[in-house]
């Protein structure tokens, strides 16, 4: 069926993800190919020293986000949406998000972007004998209780953004298995929270005295494929405000963006791997065994959305900082009386990385616009450090600029390759980071010493792999098979091998960026 019919008759499926610095719709027609998208931009404020979104702008920017959409539909195809076939919600994962019984915030949102929760992540991980990193929601919780933050007392339910507006929509208190891994420990066996662990926390929540449990205030944990309710009439006017979306279409189960990034990528089997790259950078691989040990603050435990374990290097920073930069270049720009679009800017500047030298000319800069636990920094700043003299061109400026975007993420990964032996046959990226063609691809392989695959529909990250969990709503073949046969049977895949010099020259970065690191761990003293 043509794109125009199928929306027409309600026969498309919509994927939202609420990322760190867009929200981005994309709607698919039933041979899963993406058809028209839309997008809402906004960013996390500083409020009282906790970075955060506010409720309202949740709200206001899934309802502009579809609005963008629906323009893009009518424009390209000459008709508006007014029913769904299915549809499902994503965000970043992690967080803090508690609500007392009259589903009220008690405490601004509390991002995965805080490090604010080391005695609590700590305690926690000797505890379980299982690494829980400060991001997570069990450790903002406990952190809280450890504090005797007033609001905990009052907590009836406990949300990640992406099971929060899943909630609004449907009404359903429920979590997809790879987001609910990033708020507490996951059997993957049982596809539930761990009874040990759910058994061990309770007691110290009974040592200090509240009345909860923490199973009363965790959503319930779905895997990809089962029922998570339906669009009701306030969701639809929610996310439509002029009434034309129909309620009705069933929604799949609320995931993270470790999970969209995984079925966007094909990497859900094991010995898959997938890097995604945006504001934040994480690479995960689907493992064939438990690790050895525990790698606290370094590696992360989730799950794939069918509950298959898997190791994640996860950096807090990426792409945010050498966004400013290109942002500064394009007020020069105008400032001598040019216009240029954002879009342009890039395409134009960030080819040039590549004729930089490979260590970068000796620049070392660090893009911490928060803590980085990877690197057991705790307040991020900004902060370039070059030679006195030469090796100071624009394009080792953007070269050390990208580089430094995937360090904190490498230092994880050695972890994993050279420490446990991870099996890995495939890499694939996508985000933000694998927009301008060649580029990231190029810099991500040196920096991994492995090939790294980037797959056409690369730029359309987590939104079309949420889309796509959605479509599988309805299909009778497992996930894999699903993802293989009916998504990626067809596909340019592009795929880049770093050159030995490419190699040589990252480690050389690599290096500058390890012994700097004291200077960085140093700024927030000095830079307020």
């Amino acid at each position: 069926m043509d794109a125009r019919t199928l929306i027409a008759q309600g026969g498309a499926v919509l994927g939202i993800e609420f990322g760190s610095t867009r929200i981005k719709a994309v709607l698919i027609d039933d041979s899963c190919r993406p058809i028209a998208q839309g997008s809402h931009e906004w960013e996390n404020q500083l409020v009282d020293g906790i970075w955060s979104y506010s409720l309202q702008a949740v709200r206001s920017g899934l309802a502009d986000c579809y609005r963008s959409l629906q323009r893009d539909v009518e424009r390209r195809y000459g008709v508006r949406i007014h029913a769904l076939k299915a549809m499902g919600i994503s965000a970043m994962m992690h967080g803090y998000l508690a609500f007392d019984a009259q589903d009220r915030l008690l405490v601004p949102f509390r991002t995965w972007r805080n490090t604010i929760t080391r005695d609590a992540a700590h305690q926690l991980t000797e505890l379980f004998g299982y690494p829980i990193p400060q991001r997570w929601s069990v450790a903002h919780l406990y952190q809280s209780m450890l504090e005797g933050q007033e609001h905990v007392g009052h907590i009836a339910h406990l949300h990640t953004l992406a099971s929060y507006v899943h909630f609004l929509l449907t009404g359903c208190d429920v979590v997809g298995i790879d987001d609910a891994s990033g708020m507490f420990p996951i059997d993957s066996e049982q596809g539930d929270y761990d009874r040990r662990m759910v058994g061990q926390f309770d007691k110290l929540v009974e040592q200090a005295g509240y009345g909860w449990r923490i199973g009363q205030l965790l959503p319930k944990v779905l895997r990809a494929g089962e029922d998570a309710g339906a669009l009701r009439k306030e969701g639809a006017l929610l996310l439509d405000p002029s009434g034309e979306l129909a309620p009705g279409c069933p929604l799949c189960p609320p995931e993270g963006d470790a999970a969209t990034g995984m079925v966007a990528t094909n990497s859900c089997a094991p010995r898959t791997g997938n890097v995604s790259a945006g504001t934040s950078a994480f690479a995960m691989v689907v493992l064939e065994k438990p690790l050895s040990k525990v790698y606290e603050d370094k590696i992360d435990l989730v799950m794939t959305p069918e509950g298959k374990p898997c190791a994640m290097s996860h950096a807090n920073n990426c792409t945010g900082e050498y966004d400013q930069w290109i942002r500064l270049f394009g007020e020069v720009v105008e400032a001598m009386g040019h216009g240029v679009e954002k879009e342009a800017l890039y395409a134009k500047l960030l080819p040039l990385a590549l004729k930089g030298d490979p260590d970068c000319g000796g620049i070392v800069p660090f893009n911490y616009i928060s803590g980085e636990s990877m690197t057991d920094v705790e307040e991020g700043r900004p902060l370039l450090v070059r030679p006195s003299q030469g090796g100071f061109t624009l394009a080792n400026f953007l070269r050390a600029e990208l580089s430094t975007a995937l360090c904190a993420l490498r230092s994880g990964m050695d972890i994993l390759f050279s420490q446990e032996s991870v099996a890995l046959d495939r890499l694939t990226g996508h985000g933000g980071f694998f927009k301008t063609s060649g580029v990231g691809q190029r810099l991500m392989a040196a920096a991994m010493k492995s090939p790294v695959s980037v797959m056409e529909t690369a730029g359309e990250g987590g939104a079309w792999g949420i889309a796509l969990l959605a479509a599988y709503l309805d299909s009778p073949l497992g996930l894999q098979e699903f993802l293989d046969k009916q998504v990626f049977s067809t596909g340019k895949v592009t795929t880049v091998v770093p050159t030995r010099e490419e190699i040589l020259g990252f480690e050389r970065f690599y290096e500058r960026y390890r012994r700097a690191l004291p200077l960085e761990r140093q700024a927030a003293r000095f830079v307020d």
